[in-house]
């Protein structure tokens, strides 16, 4: 048996002004975005905004439905829309901002599982890493230079 040791590395800034002054704007439209989710049942509301490389910014809040699988998270939302209207235009930074209606959230968010599986597609497919800063209402911001931190062993085309 061999054993394989998986490592990432994240930066954390201590809140949001201490971040890169083009994400501090991202993220203020992530949390605009926030403001237009629609979350009556699990109070959670999260913003994205996406940079592209063409300079254009891509928003998406989460929406969801009495029917809970035929919701769709704020990164979806963003990140298809974004593959959709600007198809072969590269994804540069994207800004995630989630938190309660209910408590204060202030530990940072990271994409759910489903969410990761889609940015690492438009990742793969571009060949060419997206960065991810994420936060909850307030506080610390982390950022992941890649995808591939916050999911190592990628499912991809390759493997189809």
């Amino acid at each position: 048996m061999k054993e394989i040791k998986i490592e990432t590395t994240l930066s954390v800034f201590e809140d949001l002004k201490e971040s890169p002054e083009n994400i501090v704007s991202l993220m203020k439209q992530a949390e605009e975005a926030r403001e237009k989710a629609y979350a009556p049942y699990s109070k959670f509301l999260v913003g994205v905004a996406i940079q592209l490389e063409n300079g254009e910014v891509i928003t998406g809040s989460n929406q969801e439905n009495a029917s809970y699988p035929s919701g769709l998270c704020a990164e979806r939302t963003a990140i298809y829309y974004a593959g959709a209207k600007y198809p072969g235009v590269a994804m540069k930074s994207m800004a995630i901002m989630a938190g309660s209606t209910i408590h204060k959230t202030i530990t940072p968010i990271p994409p759910c599982g489903a969410c990761r599986q889609a940015i690492a597609e438009y990742e793969v497919k571009q060949d060419e890493p997206i960065e991810i800063y994420f936060m909850g209402e307030s506080g610390k911001v982390v950022k992941s230079e890649s995808l591939a931190n916050l999911l190592p062993l990628v499912f991809d085309k390759s493997v189809l």
